[in-house]
């Protein structure tokens, strides 16, 4: 929950808590897609903004793999904001002044929401890789509960990047009368084998490092640091575009006036590199990393062109659908496969490719026409939210670059 009065800069939501709940219990158990059972099943997440009468303006933020339920203002230091503020606050594309934002930790994360690093009631320890194999639909599920316990029955918008965007998707169609609009950026319909190659030997610097102990190192006075440091830096690296490596290191040497010519770290990128894993050791679990990217893998809601088809009749979300033009991560092939299967079953959609020099992570970023593409996008979702709008648009309404 956020805290107007203690705001700080203009813009920002101030001073917010990450709130916990109970969704499932072991008598009520989270029901998995695979048919196996989970419980008890806390979330971790956060609200901003004020729920209107007839809770017609709420908005979920999905986040990324390695995001959390902290999307915008901070915990009590204004310089440390939340993984979306630029996105999130007063006056900004996501208005607090205007709609009620939630945003939760991800199933199977490390964040506050129950993932592999909780404990299993049945031993008492950690659940390590004993934790069950999850979807993106499994996602789904635990997010509906916590809207029903935050007393919301439909979304105005829900709105993700990256694996975000893939929840995004799938949301709408497992259940397409959630959500009234949806935005999906810098996301995919399925992953290509480049992406999945990755994931896999990210994966695999995780489980061939010699601390890892399959899984069950809670206990251990070390951990698979070293393989999980790897696994950031080498999917960091897909983050970036070239342009940005290019302007924001070139082949600048770091910290000698020559280089040392030896294995160390000579060059900037590779401090930076280096930076970027040993950081992210503080705030993620190495299995956690596992789970999470190979959901990724397995995402393929179309993977049956004539299921697909069936149930997008049924889908009357409206989708913007937004690509990066120097993200090869999920290039904009990507974003353009969605958008035609979305526009051949008359789903209504809106395609941009927006130009940013900074490459997958320029959704994280202040980039002008990005913002204000959203900001448009949510503007018109809301007038019709307010006019009780439930129906799809005449097909060719929207429109698709």
């Amino acid at each position: 929950m956020s805290t107007p009065d203690q705001a700080g800069a203009a813009g920002s939501v101030g001073h917010v808590e990450t709130q916990r709940v109970v969704l499932f219990t072991q008598d009520g158990p989270l029901m998995l897609q695979s048919g196996e059972t989970l419980g008890p099943v806390e979330v971790a997440y956060e609200t901003y903004g004020t729920l209107n009468d007839d809770a017609s303006n709420a908005v979920f933020i999905c986040h990324a793999l390695t995001g959390d339920a902290h999307a915008a203002g901070h915990h009590g230091d204004a310089t440390r904001p939340g993984w979306w503020d630029t996105l999130i606050g007063p006056g900004k594309p996501v208005d607090t002044d205007r709609v009620f934002v939630i945003c939760a930790n991800l199933l199977g994360g490390c964040q506050g929401t129950t993932g592999p690093s909780s404990i299993d009631p049945a031993t008492g320890t950690p659940y390590g890789l004993r934790f069950p194999i999850f979807t993106i639909s499994d996602l789904v599920t635990v997010h509906r509960a916590l809207l029903r316990h935050l007393g919301v029955q439909r979304l105005m918008a829900a709105i993700g990047g990256s694996v975000g965007g893939m929840q995004v998707l799938q949301w709408a169609l497992d259940h397409p009368e959630d959500l009234h609009a949806g935005v999906m950026v810098c996301a995919t319909g399925r992953l290509s084998a480049q992406n999945i190659a990755f994931s896999a030997v990210a994966r695999e610097a995780i489980l061939r490092d010699p601390d890892f102990g399959g899984g069950d190192y809670y206990d251990s006075p070390r951990r698979p640091d070293m393989g999980l440091s790897l696994a950031r830096m080498i999917a960091h690296i897909t983050y970036l575009s070239e342009e940005s490596m290019r302007h924001k290191f070139g082949r600048r040497i770091q910290d000698a006036d020559e280089p040392r010519h030896n294995f160390g770290v000579d060059f900037q990128v590779e401090s930076y590199l280096q930076y970027q894993g040993e950081s992210f050791l503080k705030r993620f679990d190495a299995n956690s990393y596992l789970y999470l990217t190979r959901v990724m893998d397995y995402f393929d809601p179309f993977a049956d062109p004539v299921a697909a088809v069936e149930r997008l009749k049924h889908v009357r979300t409206r989708f913007l659908v937004l690509s990066f033009d120097t993200d090869w991560r999920f290039d904009t092939a990507h974003s353009r496969e969605v958008v035609r299967t979305l526009q051949a079953s008359r789903v209504p959609v809106t395609f941009r490719e927006i130009e940013s020099p900074w490459g997958h992570d320029s959704f994280l970023l202040m980039v002008p026409e990005y913002h204000r593409t959203v900001a448009a996008f949510l503007s018109r979702m809301e007038q019709e939210a307010v006019n009780g709008a439930r129906h799809a648009p005449t097909p060719g309404e929207d429109d698709a670059a």
